[in-house]
Order: structure tokens, then C-alpha cells, then sequence
């Protein structure tokens, strides 16, 4: 078992715009998973840049306001909100909200940098 403390992992800038912290993906686990699991921030009146996954993503709003823009599409999200978006989807979040919007991203098969691509 691996057990992590949000408030012990390191948050890194992300070219995305948003502060992130790994929690787990294949090279931090025992066996090895297949996705990665992070917490991504965008600080109040913020937003990511636009830009594509070629894997898909599980958004879960863990705290905040905002518009999750996709292709076409916009949902405005909150607490306790999933949202899954296809991979090769042009995508962005926006904070709406009077706080920080905090994010869980699961990304399968696991994030890497050579996967994002920026609009």
C-alpha cells in the first residue's frame, strides 16, 4: 500500500497554466499503474490554456467554481462534479467562482508532456 498526504506533495507550475501535484502514476507506484491521478489548481479569476490530450480525462471538482470549455461545448462545473473528456479534445477550465478551483484529474493511460498538446 502507498498512502500520500496532500499537504506533503510538491505542487509544480504546469505549461497549462494551473498548479499541479502528482499523486500517483506509473513510476511513483509499487506495481506500476496504468493512469496518473493529480490535483490541478487555477487560482481565482484564472484559467488553463487551451489545449489537447491525446489520452482521455476524468475531471472531479473538489472545490470551486467554473466553465470546463471542450470542442464546442461548455459545462459550468462544482463540488463534487465529474466530467469526462475524450482524448484529442481542444479543452481549457476557467475559475468562476470566489476561490480557488481545485480539480482531481485522472489520466489514462498516464500523463506525459509529449501527450499535451497546445493550441
Amino acid at each position: 500500500m502507498i498512502s500520500k498526504k496532500n499537504k506533503d506533495l510538491e505542487s509544480i507550475f504546469g505549461n497549462e497554466n494551473t498548479e499541479i501535484k502528482q499523486i500517483f502514476n506509473p513510476q511513483n507506484t509499487v506495481n506500476g499503474i496504468r493512469y496518473s491521478l493529480a490535483e490541478s489548481v487555477i487560482q481565482k479569476g484564472g484559467k488553463s490554456k487551451a489545449h489537447k490530450m491525446k489520452t482521455s480525462e476524468v475531471y472531479f471538482i473538489l472545490e470551486g467554481n467554473g466553465i470546463l470549455h471542450v470542442e464546442n461545448e461548455s459545462v459550468e462545473i462544482e463540488r463534487y462534479q465529474s466530467v469526462f473528456v475524450p482524448p484529442f479534445s481542444s479543452q481549457y477550465l476557467e475559475n468562476t467562482g470566489n476561490i480557488d478551483l481545485k480539480v482531481l484529474c485522472i489520466v489514462d493511460p498516464a500523463w506525459k508532456k509529449e501527450n499535451e498538446i497546445f493550441e
